[in-house]
Formats: C-alpha cells, sequence, structure tokens
C-alpha cells in the first residue's frame, strides 16, 4: 500500500487547528486524538470538537480514541464525519461489534494496541478492521520516545495481514530518525506529532518523512 503520513494535531495549537491543518495540505489524513483522562492519563476534546474539525478540515480525519467504552461511543465519531475511527482493544468487550458498528456509520474501522498489548489474539479478527495500529509508545502523551521492540510486533501483524487490504499504522516517537525502520518492518500509516508541528515549514516535514517512508533521500531542509 501508499505510504501514509498523518499529522497529529496533539502536537498543533489548540487555539488554531483549522489554521494549522492548513499548513500540511500534502498529508493524507490529520489524526486526532481523543483522550478522556480515565483510559489514559490525559484529557483532549470530544465529540464535538471532532464534528467542527471534519467541517473545517481540508483533509480527512483518522480519530484514535483512548477512551474507555469506545463501544458505546465510537459510531459517533464515524457519523461526524471522520474517516477512520481506531478504538482500543484494551477498553472495548466487544471490539467486533464496534468494528461493524464503525462500518455502518460510514467509516474505516481501527484496532488499537497499546505497546505491552500482544497482538496475536486479534490476528484471526482481521478481517473486521481496515486498520491496526501498534502503539509505539504508551499513549496518553505526545513527544515521547519511540520503543524499538514494537518493530517486531508491526513485523507480526504485517506477516498476519498478508494480501487483505488492512492499514498497518504506527503512533509514538515517529520522526526522521525512527520512521524508515518502522516502514522496514511493515508499516504503511505513519503519525507524526512534534515531528511536523515543531518544525518551522510543517508541509516539508511532511514530504521529508514520506520520502523517508517510501526508501527515497530525503529533501533538504
Amino acid at each position: 500500500m501508499a505510504v501514509r503520513i498523518e499529522p497529529s494535531i496533539l502536537s498543533a495549537d489548540f487555539t488554531a487547528f483549522a489554521a494549522d491543518i492548513a499548513r500540511i495540505p500534502s498529508a493524507d489524513l490529520v489524526h486526532c486524538d481523543v483522550m478522556d483522562n480515565h483510559f489514559v492519563p490525559n484529557l483532549t476534546f470530544g465529540l464535538p470538537m471532532v464534528q467542527r474539525l471534519a467541517r473545517v478540515s481540508a483533509l480527512p480525519l483518522d480519530v484514535h480514541l483512548m477512551i474507555d467504552d469506545p463501544d458505546r461511543w465510537a459510531a459517533g465519531y464515524a457519523e461526524a464525519g471522520a474517516e477512520t475511527v481506531t478504538f482500543h482493544a484494551e477498553a472495548s468487550p466487544s471490539p467486533v461489534a464496534t468494528a461493524r458498528a464503525i462500518r455502518a456509520a460510514g467509516a474505516r474501522a481501527g484496532l488499537a494496541l497499546k505497546p505491552a498489548t500482544a497482538a496475536e489474539p486479534y490476528l484471526p479478527l482481521l478481517d473486521e478492521f481496515d486498520q491496526v495500529l501498534v502503539m509505539t509508545v504508551e499513549p496518553g502523551f505526545g513527544g515521547q520516545s519511540f520503543l524499538e521492540p514494537m518493530l517486531d510486533k508491526v513485523r507480526r501483524v504485517r506477516a498476519a495481514i498478508g494480501d487483505r487490504d488492512v492499514r498497518l499504522q504506527v503512533d509514538g516517537g515517529i520522526g526522521a530518525e525512527t520512521i524508515a525502520a518502522a516502514a522496514q518492518a511493515g508499516a504503511d500509516a505513519f503519525v507524526a506529532g512534534s515531528a511536523v508541528f515543531g518544525e518551522d515549514d510543517p508541509d516539508a516535514a511532511v514530504q521529508r518523512l514520506r520520502a523517508l517512508a517510501e526508501g527515497r533521500p530525503a529533501p533538504s531542509r
């Protein structure tokens, strides 16, 4: 599959989301981290903000739910206009039912795995999902260092996906120093926060990350 670069607005200016999204026209999607201060020890925003972002963003939204009870809430984010809604396996007693509800509401369904969560129990369910997110940091905060041991999990998930139309996403510590290794392990969708919005030219950063993920020389700064 083609590489997708998805800047995370967790690292954008919370007072100027629309303006910051306009600065990354080369990106494929905008990654929206929804946190409830229960499933993870951080609080960001919820459904009303995603509804508004869907109206003002020129790019499609990839919503990552780091919340308790996603079985109850996930479909609402699909109805709000998200292209993809990803929820955590650790928070969902009914992941297949939730994935089907997301798809029925018109979005692609993703399943996220924390670093300590084994992928193997969920691999038989791959046909129910459009995306698997392997967290390469502990979810909750941006700016963390990439957990290199997660590359083996990425390889195992990629082998299980085979020729299915399922994206393999990585999120956490993705930047110029780590994206090539994640791509070589089998990831094809990359969430990057500070590596994009921490740069003076965020769109140039997107283009550099894409080149590195594709194995091409990165454009000069």
